[in-house]
């Protein structure tokens, strides 16, 4: 006679409670116009701030070809990687603020950024463009892309690893237009460079309109400390701020350096600057595609894979000498390292206990990750012109993302799951 077998909590279930949660964080609605509105928002946010940072690697070809040919590459990388530091360390601060004030973080930001944008085009010096597309356009991203990612965080929960790879797909997208824009107008029109950046950042004036008007929180205001020493505590969090770290070097020598890459293996610099929006735009579905199956499969599987596979391709970049090849390595190398950004941002949330504190939690992470946005294009920049090739840069790269992977992998292990879990 056969026998109902008892209900047993498997793997699956129990990682689906982790981390404890407040009720406010389980009504989330996870959809509706009001939440949908939000992500879109902060979409145009991403694609606006991000999008525009992933299209360095134009400025940085252009740069050492006109403006700043006098600089050595390592030295003009440190524009665009004190902005990327600027614009994730800071978040440290707009994280916290957005969980007192909620969009009114966003408002003055959106001003100060697109008034950087403009003082840019104006900028024809290497100290200025350090002060104006370096520190001041990257402080502004930091008080408006944090918030943005901690407000769509509170609109959803068992599709949140989605709704945030969809809202950080946004600087793919970006990453697509911005370089072919700017490549054209820099390289194939009498525009030059001041208008063509103010042109971009007349773009930019509406999406972010759109953004303040709509990004708003769900849950109320709630006076926290700017730092919650707790969460360094726990070592999930720690291993998955270490993670980022690593697979954050990594990431930037695609981002900074193919365009210059391509034009060393002959290919025209029009032509090259295509490279990086190809790379964007494969970056759109690693960052969606991968964040639907983390909701399915687990937020820290996609992001421990991510940057294992990012790691193995960097490595063959060297391998990459025609057209042809260079574009195939940008779409494979652009797939596997969307899902860093966008995966690291989901794998956060599972050290949030309340989901008012998720601006805090992913200031703080992020902010504590993005030292390796300051460090890594100029180490790999340095580099470059020390051995006059991107084979050792490749292989630096490679390893530290592969190494991230491995702590991705280990920090699985904090949980009941353990490494086989789901989660």
């Amino acid at each position: 006679m056969g026998l109902t077998k008892p209900h047993q909590t498997s793997q699956s279930d129990v990682e689906k409670t982790e981390p404890i949660v407040s009720a406010d964080h389980a009504a989330a609605p996870d959809g509706g116009l009001q939440a949908w509105l939000v992500a879109g928002g902060s979409a145009c946010i991403i694609f606006s701030c991000l999008g525009f940072a992933n299209s360095f690697g134009v400025f940085e070809e252009y740069y050492a070809a006109n403006q700043l040919r006098n600089e050595s590459t390592s030295s003009i990388a440190w524009i665009g990687s004190v902005c990327t530091f600027l614009q994730f360390a800071a978040g440290g601060l707009g994280g916290p603020l957005f969980d007192r004030y909620g969009a009114w973080v966003i408002r003055p930001a959106a001003v100060v950024y697109i008034v950087a944008m403009m003082m840019t085009s104006l900028c024809s010096k290497y100290w200025q463009f350090m002060l104006a597309q370096g520190v001041l356009l990257g402080t502004a991203m930091a008080f408006l892309q944090l918030p943005a990612m901690a407000a769509t965080a509170q609109y959803f929960d068992k599709k949140k690893a989605a709704a945030l790879g969809l809202i950080i797909s946004g600087s793919s997208i970006g990453g697509v237009v911005f370089p072919i824009a700017l490549s054209k107008m820099l390289n194939s029109s009498s525009l030059g460079f001041g208008w063509s950046v103010r042109v971009m950042g007349f773009v930019i004036i509406p999406l972010m309109g759109f953004a303040c008007m709509v990004v708003k929180p769900r849950l109320p205001p709630r006076t926290t400390s700017f730092f919650i020493p707790e969460a360094f505590t726990q070592a999930r969090f720690d291993l998955i701020v270490a993670a980022f770290f690593f697979m954050f070097i990594g990431l930037f020598t695609p981002l900074f350096y193919l365009p210059t890459y391509a034009v060393t293996q002959g290919v025209d610099a029009t032509l090259a600057s295509y490279l990086l929006a190809i790379l964007n735009a494969a970056s759109t579905f690693g960052r969606i595609i991968p964040g639907i199956l983390a909701d399915k499969y687990g937020r820290m599987n996609m992001f421990a894979l991510g940057g294992i596979a990012t790691g193995v391709i960097s490595l063959c970049m060297t391998k990459a000498q025609s057209t042809a090849g260079l574009a195939v390595y940008a779409v494979f190398i652009g797939f596997a390292s969307g899902t860093i950004i966008s995966g690291a941002t989901a794998a956060l949330t599972l050290c949030v206990k309340d989901a008012r504190d998720s601006g805090t939690y992913l200031g703080m992470g992020i902010a504590a990750s993005s030292v390796a946005a300051l460090i890594g294009p100029p180490v790999i920049g340095a580099l470059f012109d020390h051995y006059g090739g991107f084979l050792q840069a490749s292989i630096f790269s490679g390893v530290l993302s592969l190494a991230g992977g491995c702590i991705a992998f280990a920090a699985k292990a904090t949980t009941s799951g353990g490494l086989l879990g789901r989660v």
